[in-house]
């Protein structure tokens, strides 16, 4: 009998934000949700201090510039909600983490509109240092015509255009974090006074249509340069981006076999664009429900029902048309034309075969078809058919903090390391990108490598290196 092949462990990221209400509406009225008090730093200490325990992979915050909807309609629905908002900025919150962990890696969102690259480049290689080269950038485009407000623009700009915009600003970012400084141009040489080498240190001297950048990038390089680059795009311009950018790709897809649809075809055009489909991770967003006996978690499963909020869920995933008008939810799919979560809208079409599928289903799909309900056994069954989908890790999503995580972490990951499914210890190397690919720093198929040594003065000039003040002459 042939001995089947050792499984690979799947990553876990606890997908997080910094708010009340991210995901599940309405489960914060529970007695035991801790996200109420997200403004307590030490709510959030915790949480990472238990999922380094456990070896996950990191800790992923999610964000917005703006609520979700009619940027010219009210809003009470999302304050009474709490559905993020009142939510805070994860860049600060992320580093505090960083000093009181280790290993865990640390994912912050953070819009193309909502910060200039320069000033971002230098944050996230700021964050890079702090935490010794465990920071990720969830690269995002907005998804509110108020957000796009809050930062002067009318409205959200159109979709495919959102993206041209993200690739011009990951090519700067990319200049500054790969090209800007070489690699031993930071000496700290005390004896001779030097502190940097100026013939390895570049100004990058962009220009494009949205941005001038000369340079030289402020921070030296951090352990990874460039963060480990997560998407969460799932439309087609979305899957053309992450295709030659992400190194993680987050889904929420309803089913297994529409994950694997879309991982195909984003690794398929990943090898368009010179990579190779393991070039880039796939990260399904699912929350659990575990009982001892399957009776028991559908119990459990009844009492989250009666926290649902449908009013939260429709909120969240309102799709606004062209003008900026929020559609009805009883408008068929078929009929909808948004710049907003048209990735949403697809899975949709393609999961609901029975009737025509309308937007309220989108609501539903998200707040039922991604929760897997039963014993850590039929948990760890599932997981596996998700894997055999091509998905490499797991977003847990939690209903309550911090009790969805200690429940996944007691509950189910002793059965899912048990299966090959989860690993029982970090791997070598200090970097979240070790963590996910072995090295340190992106592989020379990226795009972002042809900037390395790309603004360097001619390789054979002897370097110009001043002379100390007390030098004798």
């Amino acid at each position: 009998m042939t001995t089947p092949p050792p499984r690979t462990p799947l990553h876990l990221n606890a997908f997080v934000m910094n708010t009340s209400s991210h995901i599940h509406h309405g489960q914060w009225r529970r007695p035991d949700a801790g996200q109420v008090d997200f403004n307590d730093v030490g709510v959030w200490i915790r949480l990472a201090k238990l999922l380094e325990e456990a070896k996950f992979d990191a800790m992923f915050f999610a964000d917005v510039t703006g609520v979700y909807g009619d940027a010219d309609a009210d809003f009470d629905v999302y304050i009474r909600e709490g559905l993020q908002i009142p939510s805070n900025d994860p860049i600060p919150l992320v580093a505090a983490l960083a000093a009181h962990t280790e290993k865990i890696g640390l994912a912050l969102t953070s819009n193309v509109a909502q910060n200039h690259p320069f000033n971002f480049a230098r944050q996230v290689s700021t964050l890079d240092h702090i935490s010794r080269g465990r920071i990720a950038w969830n690269i995002v485009t907005g998804l509110q015509d108020n957000g796009a407000r809050n930062f002067g623009y009318p409205r959200l700009t159109d979709h495919t255009e959102r993206y041209a915009w993200a690739e011009e600003y990951v090519d700067v970012t990319y200049k500054l974090w790969e090209g800007s400084w070489d690699e031993d141009a930071l000496l700290k040489d005390k004896e001779r006074g030097v502190f940097s080498d100026p013939t390895k240190i570049h100004k990058i001297d962009h220009v494009s249509e949205r941005y001038e950048v000369q340079g030289p990038h402020l921070p030296s390089p951090s352990p990874q340069r460039t963060p480990v680059l997560y998407q969460a795009g799932s439309s087609a311009s979305g899957r053309q981006f992450a295709a030659r950018n992400a190194e993680a790709t987050f889904i929420i897809a309803p089913t297994p076999a529409i994950a694997k649809e879309l991982i195909d075809d984003t690794r398929r055009l990943a090898v368009e664009a010179g990579r190779r489909p393991e070039d880039i991770k796939f990260f399904q967003g699912l929350s659990f429900v575990v009982g001892a006996t399957e009776e028991e978690a559908k119990a459990k499963a009844a009492e989250y029902e009666k926290y649902v909020s449908v009013d939260g869920y429709l909120a969240h995933h309102a799709l606004v048309d062209k003008t900026g008008r929020v559609y009805d939810p009883e408008t068929p799919i078929k009929d909808v034309e948004t710049n907003t979560a048209k990735g949403l809208t697809e899975w949709a079409a393609k999961a609901i075969t029975d009737r025509e599928p309308v937007i309220r289903d989108v609501a539903l799909l998200i707040s039922r078809s991604t929760r897997l309900v039963g014993t850590a056994d039929q948990i760890a069954d599932a997981l596996e058919e998700w894997q055999a989908a091509g998905v490499d890790g797991i977003n847990v999503i939690n209903w309550v903090i911090p009790g969805s995580f200690e429940e996944f972490v007691r509950d189910v990951l002793p059965t899912l390391r048990a299966r090959g499914l989860a690993r029982s210890d970090y791997g070598p190397g200090t970097t979240l990108r070790e963590q996910l690919f072995g090295e340190p720093r992106l592989n020379a198929r990226h795009p972002a490598a042809r900037y390395r040594g790309a603004f360097g003065r001619n390789a054979t000039e002897e370097p110009a290196l001043p002379v100390p003040a007390d030098a004798s002459i």
